[in-house]
């Protein structure tokens, strides 16, 4: 963890950076740090569709489905065939028992990238939420 804390002292204002140092928190489930890190982003540029992402993604792993669908519907209000956004959007939306809207995710990040074979998984999840 200390590595990436320098990196972000080293470039304290890069949004991609500190976006990075953010994903590779939450993949360390070290949340608060990720919220930190997306923070930052948020107050240099708000509009940035992965950060957004990650953001959300964040969220979601806390349970926080609602404050998760927030930010995955920015994202995709500006990135619309993001198929990474969207296979976690449809994830919130199943969370939320939005099944529909999930389907409807999950099947668009199909077509987006086919030979992904997480989408199927979580549509057949879906699915067997809905019989």
């Amino acid at each position: 963890m200390e590595d990436v804390d320098k990196i972000d002292v080293l470039e304290p204002n890069d949004v991609f950076i500190l976006t990075i140092c953010g994903a590779v928190k939450r993949m360390l489930q070290y949340y608060q740090g990720a919220f930190q890190d997306l923070d930052k982003v948020d107050v240099i540029e708000s509009n940035d569709a992965f950060t957004l992402t990650i953001h959300g993604d964040v969220k979601r792993m806390l349970h926080d489905y609602q404050g998760a669908l927030d930010n995955l519907d920015k994202a995709i209000n500006l990135e619309p065939n993001d198929a990474f956004t969207l296979n976690i959007r449809g994830v919130v939306k199943r969370m939320l028992q939005n099944y529909e809207g999930a389907l409807q995710d999950l099947d668009k990040a199909d077509d987006l990238e086919p030979n992904d074979c997480i989408h199927f998984d979580y549509s057949w999840r879906c699915q067997k939420d809905v019989i």
